[in-house]
C-alpha cells in the first residue's frame, strides 16, 4: 500500500523556486533536464520508473513532475494517474512518440502539459514556469458562481450543487475563466493565451480540456448546455443554456473550431 504524501513542510530547499519530480529511465535525458531546470533555480528530484517516481513524490510531495510517458513496466500514464489519486500535482508529460492520439491521452489522465522529444530544453524550462504560474495564480479573485457552478479561486475549489468537483489544475482555470466571462465566444488560440499563458502549442490542448471540463459539470456531456461550441469561432460558456445544439457541431464536436 503506498504511503500518503509527505507534508508541505518536506519542502523545496531554501531560496529554490520549487522542487520538480523528473521521471525518465533515459540518464542522458534525465541529467540535461535536471540540469537545466537546477540551474533555473529549482530543487530537483529524479526516478527512472515508475515505483521510484511514486516513492520519491510520497517522501517529498514534488511542486511539479516531469514525466516521461514510455516508462518500463508501469509506464508513464499509470504514473500519472497514481499520482493524481494524492492531489492535484502539476505534470509535465514527455513523450517521444508522434501519435497524437497518445498524448492526447496523457492530457486525459491529468497531465497539464506534454513536450515531444527530442526538444529544446529551454523550452521544457519555459513550460514547467508557465505550469507553475498558473499553480501559484498572484493574486487569488473572488468567489465565482452561475447556473449551479462555483469556484472559489482562493481555496482552489469548484463545486457543481454543492457537491465538489475533481478538477485538474487547467480544468479549474478554464472553469474560472468561463465564469468569469459568460456570454462571450473564445478561440482556441485565445484561451490558449489566456488560460494556459502560452503564445504557441498545440490547439488539441484545449479540445481535449474543453471536453473533460464538460465530462464534469455537463448534466449531459455528448449534448453540453453550458460550454457550448461556437461554430467557426470556438467555445462559449452560457448560464442560461439557451442557444445550445444550435449550429453545425454545436454539441458534436464536429467542426475546425473545437469540440
Amino acid at each position: 500500500m503506498q504511503q500518503p504524501y509527505a507534508s508541505p513542510d518536506a519542502g523545496p530547499r531554501p531560496g529554490s523556486l520549487g522542487r520538480i519530480l523528473v521521471v525518465d529511465d533515459d540518464p542522458t535525458v534525465a541529467e540535461v533536464v535536471a540540469g537545466y531546470l537546477d540551474r533555473a533555480g529549482y530543487a530537483v528530484d529524479r526516478a527512472a520508473d515508475g515505483p521510484a517516481a511514486l516513492a520519491r513524490a510520497a517522501a517529498h510531495r514534488p511542486d511539479l513532475v516531469v514525466l516521461d510517458l514510455m516508462l518500463p513496466g508501469m509506464d508513464g500514464l499509470e504514473v500519472c494517474r497514481r499520482l493524481r489519486e494524492h492531489g492535484p500535482v502539476p505534470v509535465v508529460m514527455l513523450t517521444a512518440r508522434g501519435d497524437e492520439d497518445d498524448r492526447i491521452l496523457g492530457l486525459e489522465v491529468g497531465a497539464d502539459d506534454y513536450v515531444t522529444k527530442p526538444f529544446s530544453p529551454r523550452e521544457l524550462v519555459l513550460r514547467v514556469e508557465s505550469v507553475l504560474r498558473r499553480a501559484r495564480p498572484a493574486v487569488p479573485r473572488g468567489p465565482l458562481g452561475a447556473a449551479g457552478l462555483t469556484v472559489d479561486p482562493a481555496a482552489r475549489r469548484a463545486a457543481k450543487n454543492g457537491t465538489d468537483l475533481a478538477l485538474t489544475l487547467r480544468e479549474f482555470d478554464l472553469l474560472a475563466f468561463f465564469l468569469r466571462h459568460p456570454g462571450r465566444a473564445f478561440g482556441r488560440e485565445e484561451l490558449m493565451r489566456e488560460v494556459w499563458g502560452w503564445d504557441f502549442g498545440d490547439l488539441s490542448t484545449v479540445t481535449v480540456h474543453v471536453r473533460r471540463l464538460r465530462g464534469k459539470v455537463e448534466d449531459d456531456p455528448a449534448r453540453p448546455r453550458l460550454i457550448q461550441t461556437v461554430w467557426g469561432v470556438g467555445y462559449r460558456f452560457d448560464p442560461t443554456g439557451a442557444g445550445a445544439g444550435a449550429g453545425p457541431g454545436a454539441g458534436t464536436g464536429a467542426g475546425t473550431e473545437g469540440e
